[in-house]
């Protein structure tokens, strides 16, 4: 079958305000009566849940970076074949909270796995089911974990120092510059309601 729908992605490093911007996107669509599916990664399918528990539970310290990142590209092909192209397919939006840049930003960059590995993983997983847009919100991570520390559990990625998650920031900066057409980065630093503006002339463009 064809792709008909539309697939957003959204990215961002810890604490940048991903969450907040997914339940407006989900207003907004509400409103201009859009059909949209919303996923998160890893999880969203029954086996990718218990995929997540593994690899974001604080008591797997000995998982090994590759373990992480094969968890990772796992959880996204289930999801990619139960859910993201089947709704494709039925001419859906389909918004995703993570993706493969997030892989590439967190595996990559911060595990220091390199980004070729790691896209080739992914060229297995994800079978050329790339994102039509790629929402970056933009945030240095040392004002992404402020906002993080205000919250009473933090997962075992969360609970990385800030060296890893500058690693990660860098990661996504160098996406963001060599992909410009997919992915549009949004000042996360922003009032959640300009930032939320910023995100609705996005989204209206790529009707």
């Amino acid at each position: 079958m064809k792709k008909t729908g539309k697939f957003i992605t959204i990215e961002g490093t810890d604490g940048s305000g991903k969450s907040t911007q997914i339940e407006l996107l989900k207003d907004y669509f509400n409103e201009i009566n859009k059909e949209a599916v919303f996923v998160r990664e890893p999880g969203s399918t029954e086996i990718g849940e218990k995929i997540r528990s593994l690899i974001l539970d604080t008591k797997n310290t000995a998982m090994t970076d590759e373990t992480e990142a094969l968890l990772y590209a796992a959880c996204r092909i289930q999801l990619v074949k139960e859910v993201i192209l089947p709704s494709l397919e039925e001419g859906k939006i389909v918004v995703c909270d993570r993706y493969v840049d997030s892989s590439i930003a967190y595996q990559g960059f911060g595990r220091g796995l390199g980004q070729e590995k790691i896209e080739s993983i992914n060229s297995f997983a994800i079978e050329k089911c790339m994102p039509d847009i790629t929402l970056f919100f933009n945030l240095p991570p040392e004002k992404g974990i402020l906002r993080k520390n205000n919250q009473k559990k933090l997962d075992r990625i969360e609970l990385e120092g800030l060296s890893f998650h500058n690693k990660v920031y860098n990661g996504y900066l160098s996406l963001a510059a060599s992909n410009k057409d997919r992915i549009k980065s949004i000042d996360a630093s922003l009032p959640v309601e300009q930032v939320f503006l910023d995100v609705k002339n996005i989204i209206d463009a790529m009707r």
